[in-house]
C-alpha cells in the first residue's frame, strides 16, 4: 500500500512539474527572421498562435532584425559578427528562450555564432545565447511534448526538407512527429528529400542556372509523389519551390508548415 501511495505522489509530483511549465513558466521570445516578418508574416503569426495555444506568452522585440546568415554565407565575417551581437544584447534583458520558425536560421543562430566566434572573448557569452535557441517545431515537440487533435479533412502531404534544418539545426524528425499526430494526413516522403531546392540564399542569386535546375528536379520529385500540399518549414526554400512551381503550373499547393499545422488544429 504503501508503495503504491509512494507511486501515485511521484505521479502526481511529475503531473505538477508539467503543469507548472506550461502555466506558470510562460513566456518565450519569437525571432521572425527575415523572410518570416517581410514575406510570410501570417506563418509567423500562426507561428505566434501554435505557441499560445501551449499557454505560453510570447514576447516579440520590435527591434529585431536579421540572424546573420546572408552576409555570414557570403563571407562578411565581420559585419556578421556585429549583427550576432546585436542580437545578443536585444535579449540580454531576459532569459526566456528564443523560437525561430526557420531551421535554416535556427542553424545560423545556434551552430554558426560559435563557428564565428571561436577564439574569440566573446565565445561564452555567444554560447550562453545559442543554447537559448529552439526551432519551434523542435520547441513544440521536444520541451512541450505536445499532443494534437487533427480538425482538417483528409489530405496527402510531402514534406521538403531544408538543407540547415536537416544537416546543421537537425529539426527535421520533430517537424515530422508532430504531422503524424495528424490523423487525417498521410505523409509521403520524398524519394531524393535530402537533395537542395536550389535557393542556399544568395547561392540562387549567384548561381540562378544552377538553381533554376536543382528546384526543376526538386518539384519532378514532388508531382511524383501525388500529393495535394507540399510542406516546408523554411521560408526561402518555400519561395523558391512555389515561384518555380508556378511557372511550371503544377497544382499541388505549396504551404508554410506553420499555416498547414494551424490549419489542421482549427486556429
Amino acid at each position: 500500500m504503501i508503495k503504491i501511495l509512494l507511486i501515485l505522489s511521484i505521479i502526481l509530483c511529475l503531473k505538477l512539474l508539467i503543469w507548472n511549465f506550461k502555466e506558470h513558466s510562460l513566456k518565450v521570445n519569437f525571432f521572425a527572421t527575415c523572410l518570416g516578418a517581410a514575406i510570410y508574416s501570417n506563418a509567423s503569426l500562426n507561428a505566434i498562435k501554435l505557441l499560445r495555444k501551449e499557454n505560453l506568452e510570447v514576447v516579440f522585440k520590435k527591434d529585431q532584425t536579421c540572424c546573420g546568415q546572408p552576409s555570414y554565407n557570403s563571407g562578411y565575417y565581420e559585419e556578421t559578427k556585429k549583427v550576432v551581437l546585436y542580437n545578443i544584447k536585444l535579449y540580454s534583458n531576459n532569459d526566456y528562450p528564443i523560437i525561430l520558425p526557420s531551421g535554416s536560421c535556427t542553424g545560423m543562430m545556434r551552430h554558426d555564432y560559435l563557428e564565428l566566434f571561436e577564439g574569440h572573448a566573446e565565445f561564452n557569452m555567444v554560447k550562453d545565447f545559442c543554447s537559448r535557441v529552439y526551432e519551434l517545431s523542435e520547441f513544440l515537440d521536444k520541451k512541450l511534448q505536445v499532443k494534437y487533435e487533427d480538425k482538417g479533412e483528409p489530405l496527402k502531404i510531402t514534406w521538403h526538407s531544408n538543407c540547415h534544418a536537416l544537416r546543421v539545426a537537425k529539426v527535421i524528425d520533430s517537424a515530422k512527429n508532430l504531422i503524424r499526430q495528424l490523423k487525417n494526413v498521410e505523409l509521403i516522403e520524398l524519394e531524393k528529400e535530402e537533395e537542395c531546392c536550389g535557393f542556399g540564399g544568395t547561392f540562387s542569386v549567384k548561381e540562378p542556372e544552377i538553381s533554376a535546375v536543382m528546384v526543376k528536379e526538386k518539384i519532378k520529385d514532388i508531382e511524383s509523389r501525388h500529393v495535394d500540399v507540399i510542406v516546408s518549414a523554411d521560408a526561402g526554400c518555400l519561395m523558391n519551390i512555389s515561384t518555380a512551381m508556378q511557372k511550371m503550373g503544377s497544382l499541388t499547393k505549396p504551404m508554410h508548415f506553420y499555416d498547414f499545422l494551424a490549419s489542421r488544429l482549427g486556429l
